[in-house]
């Protein structure tokens, strides 16, 4: 702690200074793999640490100061967007996926092994061309307009063929 913050805190007293000491850190070394393994499922920094029992700031903290810890959340975050790529891929070219169809026949059950298809997601493919190909699948078109004439030169020419049409 600087001096200015402990005097705030009413640490210092006339010419002694008291050392303020912080709370010692929750962290264990074990939490890396727990945090992988919730990143992987998708947890935000703000879930971690809801299950580590902290406040996200001291998530921000534990990433800054051990490695390790670091590391774990970036690899099982990166796992979980992989994840969605690939589904989100999926959706926007269709898929095929084995199931099962349960009937009842004449008092029997019957389970039957069927194979079904999702087709394409015309939305999804895109928006997966316009993140792929932004230059080519963008909604926003650049049209470059050259003007040539002045604004006089044009109304004289409307004046003309107003003109013109009137003699006719």
């Amino acid at each position: 702690m600087c001096l200015a913050s402990a005097m705030r805190h009413g640490a210092v007293s006339g010419r002694y200074v008291v050392q303020v000491m912080a709370r010692p850190t929750k962290f264990k070394p074990e939490y890396a793999k727990q945090a992988a393994k919730l990143c992987e499922l998708g947890a935000t920094d703000i879930e971690l640490a809801d299950f580590f029992g902290v406040n996200v700031t001291t998530i921000y903290e534990w990433r800054n100061q051990n490695v390790a810890f670091s590391k774990a959340v970036i690899a099982g975050k990166e796992m979980a967007d992989a994840r969605v790529e690939r589904a989100f891929y999926n959706r926007a070219v269709g898929y095929t996926f084995d199931t099962e169809k349960i009937f009842q026949f004449q008092g029997d059950i019957i389970r039957a092994p069927s194979r079904e298809h999702v087709p394409p997601d015309a939305g999804a493919a895109l928006n997966w061309l316009k993140n792929r190909n932004p230059d080519k699948w963008r909604d926003k078109q650049e049209i470059d307009l050259k003007v040539t004439d002045t604004l006089a030169e044009r109304m004289a020419r409307m004046k003309a063929r107003k003109a013109d049409a009137s003699q006719e």
